[in-house]
């Protein structure tokens, strides 16, 4: 029984998330911010930039494949998109890269790993 993909990385699919989180923020314009007269002014430029968290756990041959596409610059990425329901395509790069033991094993360790994904 295949199992349902959220992240696709570089046309590679990733194993089966244990969280999955997305959030949509808007940039905002440096002329943003409060006026003279104390009320609120947004300047939004770009709606809907995604930041995705997420969290698996591994065995020690995906936290090498992880551990080697959180330190590309830009990574091309299919993500399963809140808003469609649907896999959707993006330029994503990733921060706060994590890697921790759970288990030792006879087969290097089962690893938790977590980072988050940040659109361009």
């Amino acid at each position: 029984m295949a199992f349902f993909e959220y992240l696709k990385f570089d046309g590679t699919a990733l194993p089966l998330p244990d969280s999955y989180e997305v959030d949509l923020a808007a940039v905002e314009a440096d002329s943003s911010g409060e006026t003279e007269a104390g009320t609120i002014q947004r300047d939004v430029v770009r709606q809907g930039v995604v930041t995705i968290s997420v969290s698996f756990s591994v065995t020690a041959r995906w936290l090498k494949l992880l551990t080697a596409y959180s330190k590309e610059d830009k990574l091309a990425v299919e993500y399963f998109d809140t808003e469609t329901a649907e896999l959707k395509n993006t330029e994503m790069y990733v921060e706060g890269f994590q890697a921790k033991l759970k288990k030792d094993t006879s087969y290097r360790g089962l690893w938790t790993v977590s980072f988050v994904l940040k659109e361009f």
